[in-house]
């Protein structure tokens, strides 16, 4: 039976015999993906916070599609009836598809490790600093690395051919001088990315900073090769360019730790109970729930002609808790001094002198 079927197909025109190899190779590539995402699928646990193999599945998924058939259909075309030229022909389309494909899987998986670092240095830590300079360097070298490989699938495509081969040494001699030009032409870009590497490593910022910056408060979203994204309190966007943060001065509010000071100044009369003030302001913030239990004074900072300046300085565990904490404890005295001590608000005085005389 066997016998009779392969004669069968052995007396089948090229066209259709071609197109079966073709056609049984594709499939048995897409029928082999198929088997291994559902073994692989039956061996998630859905309870998992985080699965690599789920990572795996989203990142490699669609370059397994591609890969697995073509290179099924590549090792088939020594099989098929064609001629030289036309067999050359589609092997060197073949080929082009896999280094294509398996560059889409070379991408994939460096996201499958940036997933699995991610995981690891969770961003929703009160103190941080380690994982947001994991994340600084590593989104760098993500980027970097793919840059690398799209470059390197290029140049394999672009050389295998042999006229490109062949053009590629005729330029060589030109190299030099056009590198010479580019790089005087893009003396800005170059810089750029100069920074972008003293940055990533040297890291004086780096991802979900807190940042003042141009005047404005915001937190550091992205880092890319050439530009930094400033996410504002408000929502706006700032974009600056990433030699802006080697070049000009900023502030960094989580440079070496998340936890930071805080400041509510009051604008009381000379008439203020200073040790009152000073007994409600610790009995408030032994209290409160974002106050982290390191500093906590009140002194009396600065006098004028009409006013004394009263200074809460108190800690948090970061600058959006120390920001709130500001607020309540303004609040919290300035009604404890309207209700007790309302006569140390603001004052304007006057003094009349009974010895002066009214003009006639």
């Amino acid at each position: 039976m066997w016998n009779k079927l392969l004669e069968s197909v052995d007396h089948l025109p090229s066209f259709f015999w071609n197109l079966l190899l073709a056609g049984i190779a594709v499939l048995a590539g897409l029928l082999i993906k198929a088997l291994l995402s559902f073994f692989i699928h039956r061996s998630v646990k859905k309870s998992d916070r985080f699965s690599l193999v789920h990572s795996v599945l989203l990142r490699l998924g669609k370059a397994f599609n591609y890969f697995l058939p073509i290179l099924l259909l590549n090792m088939s075309i020594p099989l098929m009836r064609l001629q030289p030229r036309y067999q050359e022909a589609l092997s060197r389309v073949a080929e082009i598809a896999l280094t294509l494909s398996f560059a889409a899987i070379v991408i994939g998986i460096i996201h499958v490790l940036e997933d699995y670092i991610y995981s690891t240095y969770d961003l929703k830590k009160s103190n941080n600093l380690k994982e947001r300079k994991i994340r600084t360097q590593l989104q760098f070298i993500r980027k970097l690395s793919i840059g690398i490989i799209l470059v390197v699938t290029a140049c394999i495509i672009l050389l295998s051919f042999d006229s490109m081969r062949k053009l590629g040494a005729g330029l060589l001699t030109g190299v030099g001088v056009g590198g010479i030009i580019i790089g005087f032409a893009a003396q800005k870009s170059l810089g750029n990315l100069l920074a972008g590497f003293q940055i990533a490593f040297t890291q004086p910022i780096r991802i979900d900073d807190v940042l003042v910056v141009e005047g404005e408060w915001g937190r550091v979203e992205e880092i890319t090769l050439t530009y930094v994204v400033v996410n504002i309190w408000d929502q706006r966007k700032l974009i600056l360019p990433i030699n802006y943060f080697i070049e000009k001065p900023f502030q960094n509010w989580t440079g070496s730790s998340a936890e930071i000071l805080g400041t509510a100044f009051l604008y009381l009369d000379y008439t203020a109970p200073i040790d009152k003030l000073r007994e409600e302001f610790e009995r408030y913030i032994v209290t409160h729930p974002l106050w982290d239990k390191r500093v906590k004074t009140l002194v009396v900072t600065n006098i004028t002609e009409r006013t004394i300046e009263v200074r809460c300085l108190i800690s948090s565990r970061t600058s959006g808790e120390a920001f709130d904490l500001r607020c309540d404890i303004r609040e919290h005295m300035l009604r404890f001094v309207k209700e007790h001590y309302p006569e140390s608000l603001p004052l304007t005085r006057a003094a009349l002198d009974k010895n002066e005389t009214s003009p006639a």
